[in-house]
């Protein structure tokens, strides 16, 4: 999300399509109108839409398969490992797609991607990887240590799967007080948490 309104700040058309069907109870329904009142298209189901249905509200639907042939930038949400990759191959053109770039989001507080060993084996089972990013935190929980150590243990697995790191991503109430040199010179991009406001 913090990405598209990113691009979208920057006048150019963005469509946001959530395909996580890897967590399902996280999703962009309850702020889908929210942020197309920004001026973004969003694909994604509406609440109303799949009250009573459970997971099973997260099928994928044609306007989503069909995503990738839209105007202006296209920010996926495909889902957590190898589930989520599974996902981005259902989607009409992806092989076609030349500017399509695939960053792997790294959180290594969580048990498969905790040591450099597991986020090098959980890379590799993705398929296609363009670089990585480090977005270590344990939510409201989350210190600059934590930060650290996760920049560390993501720039250590890059080394080896030879892929850039295109950032670390932390919450925007480290701005001021988290830099560069805590994340091995990586540029930072501060995030505001939505996913507060997105459950179910």
């Amino acid at each position: 999300m913090n990405r598209a309104l990113e691009l979208l700040e920057q006048g150019r058309p963005v469509t946001l399509v959530d395909l996580d069907v890897v967590e399902p109870f996280y999703t962009l329904r309850p702020i889908k109108r929210e942020l197309e009142a920004k001026g973004m298209t969003v694909i994604a189901w509406e609440t109303r839409d799949t009250m009573g249905l459970g997971e099973a509200g997260t099928l994928i639907r044609g306007d989503m398969l069909w995503s990738l042939h839209r105007e202006g930038d296209i920010v996926l949400d495909i889902g957590y490992g190898v589930e989520g990759s599974k996902t981005l191959n259902l989607l009409h053109g992806v092989g076609e797609q030349k500017d399509l770039r695939i960053n792997a989001v790294i959180n290594a507080s969580r048990p498969m991607t905790a040591s450099v060993d597991d986020i090098i084996e959980h890379v590799r089972a993705l398929g296609r990887v363009d670089a990585l990013i480090n977005n270590t935190h344990l939510a409201d929980e989350t210190d600059i240590a934590l930060i650290r150590e996760g920049a560390r243990l993501v720039s250590e697995a890059a080394q080896v799967l030879n892929l850039p790191v295109e950032a670390t991503a932390a919450d925007e109430k480290f701005r001021g007080s988290l830099t560069e040199d805590d994340v091995l010179g990586q540029p930072i991009r501060f995030l505001t948490r939505y996913m507060p406001r997105t459950f179910w």
